[in-house]
């Protein structure tokens, strides 16, 4: 950990937590605690924050810290410079040029992941806390289509919770991945989640997001447990 790491943030990880690996891409992530973020540590990191994060109470200061800390290990292992994502006004980070990348954090954890745009031109990743199976069953109907909601039945209540939660991941890194090339917002029940296993997803487009991304379309994705949460991942091949 250098001098001016702050001590809000734990050292790097490197790990990469899927099963199958994605070539060419760098993931950094980090362990962050609101309660230990020091007034200064965004100067002392050289991390510029927008007004609105810097008005904003100490967990969104702490997560976007961390993100933007692990956004720039990763950068920095990826092309040697330490660059870090600016603030876009649709809240999406700016990655510097040739570069596609995500960030995400939950509950104490942020990650990056960055690669080229010659070898992915879409990166999606989302951390989440496993939801309780009551909150999991009250929220199904806002997250899941009638399809995907009847492949719930025969399931037990934990079995329906660690689905919906994986649903609601999937299709979070779904809007990450695509977001930046179609630049058309999305929402839950414009994709359906066609299946799952142990590692994969695989997913598919219910409405016209452009040209190229139209219903129908059908993309992959990985999942995984990475410390305690749900990481899931999106990517669209350059």
């Amino acid at each position: 950990m250098t001098s001016n790491h702050p001590a809000c943030c734990s050292p790097f990880d490197a790990t990469w937590p899927f099963p199958e690996a994605l070539p060419g891409a760098v993931m950094r992530s980090c362990r962050f605690d609101p309660a230990r973020l020091a007034a200064d540590d965004f100067p002392r990191s050289a991390i510029a924050a927008p007004a609105n994060i810097l008005r904003s109470v100490a967990k969104r200061q702490a997560e976007f810290l961390a993100g933007r800390l692990c956004a720039r290990s990763a950068l920095l292992g990826l092309t040697g410079r330490a660059d870090v994502p600016a603030l876009g006004e649709d809240r999406a980070p700016v990655w510097p040029a040739g570069i596609t990348g995500s960030i995400s954090h939950s509950h104490g954890l942020a990650t990056a992941l960055v690669a080229s745009d010659t070898q992915w031109r879409g990166l999606g990743l989302d951390l989440e806390e496993p939801l309780a199976s009551d909150r999991a069953l009250r929220l199904a109907e806002e997250i899941l289509i009638p399809a995907e909601l009847q492949r719930l039945d025969g399931l037990t209540p934990e079995q329906k919770a660690e689905r919906i939660t994986l649903t609601f991941s999937i299709k979070e890194s779904l809007f990450k991945a695509l977001y930046p090339l179609v630049h058309k917002r999305f929402y839950f029940h414009d994709a359906e989640m066609l299946d799952c296993d142990d590692t994969r997803a695989r997913l598919r487009l219910l409405t016209d997001l452009s040209a190229e991304w139209t219903a129908g379309s059908e993309l992959q994705g990985w999942h995984c447990l990475f410390q305690g949460r749900l990481l899931s991942l999106v990517a669209v091949a350059a």
